[in-house]
């Protein structure tokens, strides 16, 4: 159970990571995997130690699912605009211009992967802590594996997403359904604590 939760939940934090980076210089896009899976890690941790005074708290879901469609409108506007990456391909304004576009996208990006990844560690979190129960070693060997399967899944979407620009409508398509649940069961949380 453990591991195909962490296959499908795994799964939707790596298209985004994936597709941040994809839209950074190749020298880039590695630095912001591994700082996406860093902070993953760091964000999993306290929360795996948290989760049963997190699932008390009402609203939970549905902020992080408002902050997840942020995300998926900026990654919409970066497939809308066709976005090139390379900072060769930039206009005329010599590398001084090229750094600052290149510093600010990934600064950009990395704001994206660091949103998604709070939002969506919080979701896989709660599910593996909910099959795991008091099994502290299934609770660890879930953590491990969804940051395994994140930074594999990252990776190969980024070089992806470079070769079949199309793919991106997929992630995309993946994201905003995992917001849309995410709002929508928050949202039935705060519905059903305010009419109670």
């Amino acid at each position: 159970m453990i591991i195909l939760v962490d296959i499908v939940l795994s799964g939707d934090n790596a298209i985004v990571i994936g597709m941040a980076a994809a839209t950074l210089p190749t020298q880039l896009r590695n630095k912001a995997i591994a700082y996406g899976i860093a902070a993953a890690i760091i964000f999993r941790i306290p929360l795996a130690a948290l989760t049963f005074y997190l699932l008390n708290i009402i609203g939970l879901k549905l902020i992080g699912g408002c902050l997840l469609f942020y995300v998926c409108y900026q990654l919409w506007l970066d497939l809308f605009k066709g976005v090139d990456l390379t900072p060769e391909q930039l206009p005329e304004g010599g590398e001084g211009r090229a750094a600052k576009v290149t510093s600010s996208r990934f600064l950009r990006a990395m704001v994206m992967i660091l949103i998604a990844d709070l939002t969506m560690s919080l979701d896989n979190v709660l599910a593996v802590a909910g099959i795991a129960r008091d099994n502290l070693g299934m609770l660890v060997f879930g953590l491990v594996l969804s940051i395994v399967l994140m930074a594999v899944g990252a990776t190969l979407i980024a070089r992806l997403l470079n070769r079949h620009h199309w793919i991106g409508y997929i992630g995309l398509a993946v994201i905003v359904w995992v917001a849309g649940s995410l709002t929508w069961d928050g949202g039935h949380e705060v519905i059903a604590y305010f009419s109670a």
